[in-house]
């Protein structure tokens, strides 16, 4: 089905630009129709008609033989009407110097003139040449062409397109305006759906994005104040936990050497390592300041406790820079890249840059994932019952704080069939804030 928004821009700028040029061509270029084919051509047929009478007139005059010719014309010439000239002789006519110009004219002429007759316009000196036969010779007439075509209506159309311009100009400016306030709403509330502070941004533009602006504050301010209240209170949990377990570690390190309490330190660690999972899970390293950085060498450095429980190939070919949390997204690929390695023999870790996107790709040759549940193991404490999670520790968080770091950098963490034959997690990241590059897909 065809749609006009495939053939329009994308950028609101651009479109609100051709709202405003599509509407002012039309109306230049139907009032330019209008005005010539309804004034100007009216007021041509007047004035070549009236001509045309005038010049029937004086050739019955001249032809009745009843008025003082020389009187006549010289009347005429004085009042700037038109100078005649007879040339005597024979009055084959032959036709003046010059172009063939006014065709209202030949039409008025055809009509009130009977008698053969050619005109022709000399550019030069502005002057129509009439010559028409009459009896003895050949009555000659010289007339400025302006007595019988407007010669100033392009005046109209060039201070019509004038004003257009002009206020086509005024326009622009007032919209880009506001479009550059769009355009810093846009950038400040991407780099604080990022995490980031944007110190610098102060509301402006119309009203509506004024308030649009201040909506999008407070909501950043209420998100904010929330996650420092469950990070402070999982870091209470934390530390109200960490003691009792610091007081069995204690009392187990007492005991008698020759009593077995390797299962009972084992599982202290395990809850050691569950209580470090949900802090971090809930403090999300937002308050880590983004920098430039490699992150081709950031997913060398993640991957490298990963490459002592398997077999891991590594193909990141160039560095790849660009603004990250490094802790933040080295959990990430650490948690992707352990995930495999857990459940599958080989793993495969790609970095390439693809575009303005990096994409981070960690495949192996485990169980997989069912295309139905990989979803859901994006889910906080999600426990898959398949294949891949049987006699594998941890509490369910790993690909959940991989999605979120992904999308605290603007990108996403997605589950795909490895050609390996296990998973395939992909994460793209952004180079570049493109925060309505994709939204314009949809506009």
């Amino acid at each position: 089905m065809v749609q006009l928004r495939n053939y329009t821009p994308r950028g609101y700028g651009a479109r609100q630009t051709l709202i405003l040029i599509v509407p002012m061509i039309i109306f230049v270029i139907s009032m330019t129709l209008f005005f010539f084919n309804t004034h100007v051509q009216q007021v041509d047929t007047k004035l070549s008609r009236s001509f045309a009478q005038e010049m029937a007139l004086v050739i019955r005059q001249f032809e009745s033989g009843a008025a003082d010719w020389t009187g006549f014309t010289g009347r005429l010439a004085e009042s700037e009407i038109m100078r005649l000239r007879f040339i005597p002789g024979d009055p084959q006519l032959q036709p003046p110097p010059g172009r063939a110009c006014c065709a209202e004219l030949r039409k008025q002429l055809d009509i009130y003139i009977e008698a053969p007759h050619v005109f022709a316009f000399d550019p030069t000196t502005d002057l129509i040449t009439l010559r028409t036969s009459v009896s003895g010779g050949v009555l000659e007439a010289l007339l400025e062409r302006k007595r019988v075509v407007i010669i100033t209506a392009h005046i109209f159309v060039v201070w019509s397109v004038g004003f257009s311009l002009l206020l086509l100009g005024a326009a622009y400016a007032f919209l880009r305006n506001q479009v550059r306030s769009i355009l810093d709403l846009s950038r400040a509330a991407d780099a604080l759906g990022r995490g980031e502070d944007a110190p610098s941004y102060k509301p402006s533009g119309a009203r509506e994005v004024r308030q649009a602006a201040q909506s999008i504050i407070r909501m950043r301010n209420r998100l904010r104040r929330y996650a420092d209240q469950r990070t402070a209170m999982l870091a209470g949990v934390s530390h109200d936990l960490r003691t009792p377990l610091t007081r069995l570690r204690l009392e187990l390190a007492l005991l008698p050497k020759d009593i077995d309490l390797s299962a009972a330190k084992a599982d202290i660690a395990e809850m050691e390592r569950m209580l470090d999972a949900y802090l971090a899970f809930a403090r999300g390293e937002e308050s880590e300041t983004p920098v430039e950085s490699d992150l081709t060498g950031l997913v060398r450095d993640a991957v490298q406790h990963a490459a002592t429980r398997s077999t891991l190939s590594i193909d990141a070919p160039s560095p790849i820079q660009m603004r990250l949390r490094p802790l933040a997204l080295k959990r990430a690929v650490t948690n992707l890249a352990n995930n495999a390695a857990d459940h599958a023999t080989n793993v495969l870790v790609r970095a390439v840059r693809d575009g303005s996107v990096a994409v981070i790709t960690v495949e192996d040759d485990g169980p997989g994932i069912p295309a139905e549940q990989r979803e859901d193991a994006f889910k906080p404490f999600s426990r898959l019952d398949g294949a891949r999670n049987q006699n594998v520790s941890g509490v369910g968080l790993g690909l959940t704080i991989a999605r979120d770091a992904a999308r605290a950098h603007g990108g996403d963490v997605t589950l795909a069939r490895s050609t390996l034959g296990g998973l395939k997690a992909v994460m793209r990241l952004p180079l570049e804030p493109q925060h309505l590059a994709d939204r314009s897909r949809d506009d």
